[in-house]
């Protein structure tokens, strides 16, 4: 039997969008399956050698990706989606793949469909239009100048303008390909593919009856390429006689907000080891905090009492992997989006990156290691994941793409 090809194309806007990706690749079986994987180089040192070939493509700047989501303005314009386009037409060309894998990647829904190949689209339930979740105003420009209260009620009403906005220059490429325009909600963008493939559950985030294309496999665990330091022992010997907080906001946390938790968590009576992603941390941080630039989440998760992240998906879903709450310090629309349905889920708390007080972020601490209900919660949901296996999920959607493909 002939292997065939596959190609994941990742968006490197975050390390989380380009780490789902290698997860999968780097578990489907070699002798059935030919896997490349392309995506800017940017994170390369933190996914680590990969056992399958590379191809470098063009991601849009994580700054501009950033400064888009801090004031609600659409992420991609034009001629960004339409270089992605033309850069992906060039390389299925080439490699000729038997389908493709996408995360993020927007454009996918344009160049696979020209190309005649199918296209398998990762993505997250909280961004689908079926998706039965709370929407609380992000960090964006009109919560800063209105406020959190004030600003929500305006994000209510305009919301659905601003999907209809971030669309327009998906649309606009995709006439010029001689597509059918999309519906006036960014989401369907997101969500477009002939496989919708949610990497979270249903019991986080529920939605409305699904089409039969949609289909959620659980969250896609994935740790990075790192050693653990020379202080984890020490952690490991004293877990069982002093509670373990694990900080870790991510490549995409809020600027300062880990000096902000590092700061209102100093002096608690317990073991406090953070996880800067790479970043510099500015100033002093607390004398008995144990810092290094990337820990195996998994192993923290297990080990702490309560986990403080940027509130993203992988974060998120790795501490309630491991039985434990969530503090979700969230900056962007995707990190709200995740944090509200965990939040509702009786697992985690949402706090605001940017303005939330110390005292605010350090009360949260204290009653998730108190235990009560955010416990309950965030063991309820573990009980839940313990039931999907994403990448036996996976190759059945694959396997099942393939075939459809020959008949």
């Amino acid at each position: 039997m002939s292997r065939r090809r596959v190609l994941f194309v990742a968006e490197a806007v975050t390390l989380a969008h380009v780490a789902r990706p290698v997860a999968l690749a780097s578990r489907l079986d070699p002798q059935r399956w030919e896997v490349r994987l392309a995506t800017d180089p940017r994170y390369a040192k933190a996914i680590g050698a990969v056992p399958f070939p590379t191809e470098a493509v063009w991601s849009i700047s994580s700054d501009r990706f950033s400064h888009a989501l801090a004031h609600g303005t659409p992420i991609f314009d034009a001629p960004a989606i339409q270089r992605y386009v033309e850069e992906e037409l060039v390389l299925f060309d080439r490699l000729r793949p038997d389908v493709v894998v996408g995360d993020f990647r927007i454009s996918l829904g344009i160049s696979a469909r020209r190309a005649g190949v199918p296209y398998i689209n990762i993505t997250n339930a909280y961004w689908s239009p079926y998706a039965l979740i709370r929407h609380v105003v992000p960090e964006i420009t009109v919560a800063r100048l209105l406020g959190a209260r004030i600003g929500q009620v305006a994000f209510d009403v305009f919301r659905r303008a601003g999907y209809a906005a971030h669309v327009v220059p998906v649309n606009r490429v995709r006439r010029r390909f001689g597509m059918p325009r999309l519906a006036a909600d960014f989401r369907w963008a997101i969500m477009d593919a002939d496989e919708t493939l949610y990497a979270d559950i249903p019991e986080v985030v529920p939605t409305k009856p699904l089409p039969t294309t949609h289909r959620f496999i659980g969250p896609i665990p994935w740790v990075p390429a790192a050693s653990l330091p020379a202080w984890w022992p020490e952690v490991e010997r004293v877990a069982d006689r002093r509670p373990v907080i694990y900080v870790n906001l991510g490549s995409s946390g809020a600027p300062g907000a880990l000096e902000k938790v590092l700061h209102a968590l100093d002096g608690l009576d317990a073991t406090m080891v953070a996880a800067t992603a790479g970043r510099k941390v500015a100033g002093a941080t607390p004398v008995d905090a144990l810092i290094a630039d990337f820990l195996p989440g998994d192993r923290a998760a297990s080990l702490a009492d309560v986990v403080v992240c940027n509130g993203g998906s992988p974060s998120s879903y790795q501490a309630l992997a491991a039985g434990k709450p969530v503090i979700g310090m969230a900056a962007n629309t995707d990190q709200f989006l995740n944090m509200a349905a965990v939040e509702d889920a009786g697992a985690g708390v949402l706090l605001r990156a940017h303005r939330s007080s110390a005292a605010e972020i350090r009360g949260a601490v204290v009653d998730a290691l108190r235990g009560g209900r955010l416990a309950v919660g965030a063991r309820r949901i573990q009980n839940a994941l313990s039931g999907f296996d994403p990448f036996a999920h996976f190759d059945t959607v694959l396997r099942n793409v393939c075939s459809d493909a020959d008949t």
